[in-house]
């Protein structure tokens, strides 16, 4: 048994954010049921194309494990066909902009007239505040939520990361949220709505960042590079580089082939515990007793030149060679890995982390599985559905029409 076996999901959701959450809740077995604009569909499906005609990966990579109902429920037989389906499902999710639903005549009161036990989860830009009816892209939250003004270096732009922190990282949250409710519907019988606004996600994955705009009050962030530099910080938490954000001096050093490969590249942290290591594994034994180097506080105006003389024993290897020194002497170190080569790892199509599908149209493809793994729900990914694919199917088994029906919503327009 699947753990979300039974719940069903009304997945009003497009583009990233909201598909993601409910691609997760279709992992784990909920039936969800995807509601796309007859004739169009998801805007992905044709967004980025790489096969002529064919749903595009950004689209099957978010919606797998889905079932597509093409419905229009601005018409008069699609605004019952969608009540209906209010009725039967668990969960509805949308990440539409400020007051869609509404508009489609389906506020939140309506919704919890037709179903009391309906979760309605939803994901905006903003909370309520001065931006709550701004619309929001993935940068727009990256760099509204404080994560661009502390990514990149002193003397440069802010810089936007390319993990989908702001879309995906929301959705997740959605989830989450879902998951809690339906919990506790269980204890009180009641649904309820789930808010999630991506700018508040951004800010919870910058606590770290929040942490130090506090600390600056009390004096300079010495384990910031620029401390060490004697670089005077401002008001504002500054951008860091590659500094580590737990506090532990790192930097990403050059390996053997970095003239002619952009990823031969590795993170090295030289930990206070582990130094007498690092200094045995790069030749400077002395550095272990030397009063200008044998503690941290002394290293601190030391560690742009300590990580130049880490460099010249990085570069004589490659960076999985590195790995493989450091690790057994408990120096943290990682490689940078570029996605050809996390798309070739054996081990992530072991645990299910990187999955091949097949798709009737597109062939065979990769795409990210789950990332959470429980030991009694496994997962399998299966393909997007096309669009429509299962309109009749839900029409007949959820909603309760007749062949006759079915047809009579096709020549309306609704489906």
């Amino acid at each position: 048994m699947k753990a979300l076996e039974g719940v069903r999901v009304l997945d009003m959701t497009h583009v990233q954010s909201g598909p993601s959450c409910t691609q997760l809740l279709a992992w784990f077995g909920a039936d969800v049921i995807k509601i796309e604009r007859p004739g169009v569909g998801d805007i992905t499906r044709g967004q980025l194309r790489d096969i002529p005609d064919v749903d595009s990966l950004y689209f099957t990579m978010l919606n797998h494990n889905k079932r597509s109902v093409t419905l229009n429920p601005k018409t008069e037989q699609g605004s019952k066909i969608f009540r209906k389906l209010i009725e039967e499902c668990d969960v509805m999710v949308e990440n539409f902009g400020p007051g869609a639903i509404d508009r489609m005549g389906f506020p939140w009161e309506k919704i919890q007239e037709i179903n009391p036990r309906m979760i309605y989860a939803s994901i905006k830009g903003f909370g309520p505040g001065p931006y709550d009816d701004c619309k929001v892209y993935e940068n727009v939250a990256q760099c509204t939520g404080g994560a661009a003004s502390t990514t990149g270096f002193l003397d440069g732009l802010p810089v936007v990361t390319g993990a989908q922190i702001g879309d995906s990282g929301t959705g997740m949250n959605l989830a989450l949220g879902i998951v809690t409710a339906l919990y506790q519907r269980e204890q009180s019988g009641k649904g309820q709505r789930v808010e999630c606004a991506m700018q508040d996600g951004i800010i919870n994955l910058c606590r770290v960042k929040l942490r130090d705009q506090q600390r600056l009050a009390h004096g300079p962030l010495n384990e910031y590079s620029q401390h060490g530099e004697g670089v005077p910080f401002g008001e504002a938490t500054p951008r860091a580089g590659n500094d580590s954000g737990g506090g532990q001096p790192g930097t990403i050093l050059r390996c053997n082939g970095w003239e002619t490969d952009p990823n031969a590249y590795v993170y090295f942290i030289a930990q206070a515990a582990v130094w007498g290591n690092v200094c045995d594994l790069i030749g400077k034994p002395e550095w272990k007793e030397d009063p200008g180097y044998a503690t941290p506080g002394v290293r601190l105006d030391k560690m742009k030149d300590i990580f130049a003389t880490i460099e010249e024993w990085t570069m004589t290897v490659d960076k999985f060679e590195v790995m493989r020194r450091c690790n057994p002497l408990n120096i943290p170190c990682g490689p940078i890995l570029s996605m050809k080569e996390i798309a070739e790892e054996p081990s992530l199509r072991d645990t299910g982390t990187i999955v091949e599908v097949d798709h009737p149209e597109r062939g065979t493809y990769l795409s990210v599985g789950n990332p959470i793994k429980l030991s009694e729900s496994p997962v399998d990914v299966v393909r997007s559905p096309l669009l429509g694919e299962h309109t009749d199917e839900v029409l007949e088994s959820v909603v309760g029409l007749s062949e006759e029906e079915i047809a009579a919503a096709h020549e309306s327009g609704a489906v």
